[in-house]
């Protein structure tokens, strides 16, 4: 799988111009790599163009210009990179209001670990999750986690046969499964070396 280099990304100067163009691509590419996962819990299919988009609009934001920095921010982002074995998402846990926020991301301590994919009749593979820092306290967890699923090659080859793939969480506090579409298990195949 593609990593994302320097040599990648537009200058600032050039992005202010193409912004509204490549966003309005990245949005389309996106759509089918967002699954929901019930009411409250949605993953992120990250890849090299989504991430390629992230490094972008933090230098846009920050106004980094600085080789340096923008290495720092390739650096930071390339491990969201699918590596053509597995996938990688951000998993985002969502409530409107704040306190019933706080109060749910007290009960859901451990949700990334009970956060799984499934390719056709193969064993659930949960998520590896967090392996930049720790997001989560013994007293609550993030509302952002960071999930990889390594995949073996049988299960790559069963997604590229058509197998459905799945997507859940598996909590005490939070239960929820999805069946991807065929538009999001087409978009996910791309990020497998098959």
């Amino acid at each position: 799988m593609k990593k994302l280099q320097r040599g990648d990304l537009y200058s600032l100067e050039d992005y202010a111009l193409k912004r509204d163009e490549f966003r309005a691509r990245v949005m389309a590419h996106k759509k089918d790599r967002v699954v929901a996962v019930g009411d409250h819990v949605t993953l992120y299919f990250e890849d090299y163009l989504t991430m390629r988009y992230q490094v972008q609009e933090m230098l846009r934001v920050e106004k980094i210009f600085e080789a340096r920095e923008i290495e720092e921010e390739i650096a930071s982002y390339n491990p969201l990179i699918p590596d053509g074995g597995n996938w990688k998402a951000t998993m985002m846990i969502e409530y409107p209001d704040p306190r019933h926020r706080a109060a749910r991301l007290r009960e859901l301590v451990g949700i990334d670990a009970a956060t799984w994919v499934r390719v056709g009749e193969h064993p659930k593979v949960h998520a590896i999750s967090n392996e930049d820092l720790e997001r989560t306290t013994p007293d609550k967890t993030s509302a952002v986690h960071f999930l990889r699923f390594e995949l073996s090659p049988e299960m790559a080859a069963a997604a590229a046969a058509g197998g459905a793939i799945e997507a859940g969480v598996t909590h005490d506090n939070y239960t929820a499964s999805a069946t991807l579409s065929d538009a999001q298990r087409r978009s996910l195949l791309a990020d497998l070396d098959i």
